[in-house]
């Protein structure tokens, strides 16, 4: 594995634990809030039917919160008039899930060493929000770049998204450092479309992982690897 110009990051399980998502209940409450909305009394229990649905439909792409919500609001009548701004409204409303204090501080040390970082995360939270826990953690300034699935519209493993993080890096795959806690997402999905990866767990080493997959037990043991990439690279 050559020396890394750029690190992908996962977020859930590698940076942060997990936030806590919203039920029908919360949705309802939050839309019935914004102007312009329409809410009939079943929306709650409809959203609850078509997340569980889509769920088992998607064979592991989950949908965005946004399809979600859309198809919600098609099958009861609700009128939602920006997708957009009830999605941001809902996950201001939940907390986000809580950054990992050593974690942020790898984060930092990191890209204190001239590595460009992008956050590449599969999340129903909109970036803004995502931004503003990474800035609340005080790392907001180490991304260059932020590549969640609630904007682009696919989910890891789908290969269009590892495309994504290279044309955000602005660099070929194999300049990338994909660094995750998922073996398919984070490890084989990146390492199947040319990137180097690093995989977080503290349990064994998965027997399918390629052998040129390295594991870490906390990303700040990653600087650790660096170390002996740089050493063996000279």
């Amino acid at each position: 594995m050559a020396h890394p110009r750029v690190l992908a990051l996962d977020f859930v399980g590698t940076l942060a634990g997990h936030g806590p998502a919203p039920d029908g209940a919360l949705v309802a409450d939050v839309l019935r809030r914004l102007p312009g909305t329409v809410v009939p009394r079943e929306f709650a229990a409809r959203f609850d039917t078509v997340t569980q649905h889509l769920r088992r439909a998607d064979r592991g792409v989950r949908s965005t919160f946004a399809t979600r919500l859309r198809r919600t609001a098609e099958e009861c009548g609700a009128l939602v008039p920006s997708l957009r701004l009830a999605t941001e409204a809902v996950f201001t409303a939940v907390p986000d899930a809580r950054v990992d204090p050593v974690a942020a501080r790898a984060v930092r040390q990191l890209h204190a060493r001239g590595l460009v970082c992008v956050l590449a995360a599969n999340t129903d939270r909109p970036a803004a929000v995502r931004l503003r826990t990474l800035r609340d953690a005080g790392i907001g300034d180490c991304f260059d770049a932020l590549v969640l699935s609630s904007t682009l519209g696919v989910r890891k493993p789908d290969p269009r998204f590892y495309v994504a993080v290279t044309r955000a890096a602005g660099c070929p795959p194999d300049q990338v450092l994909f660094v995750g806690d998922n073996p398919e997402t984070d490890a084989l999905g990146p390492h199947l479309c040319g990137m180097s990866a690093v995989l977080v767990t503290s349990r064994p080493r998965p027997a399918a992982l390629p052998s040129d997959i390295v594991t870490v037990p906390h990303l700040s043991a990653l600087a650790d690897h660096l170390n002996r990439l740089g050493s063996s690279a000279s």
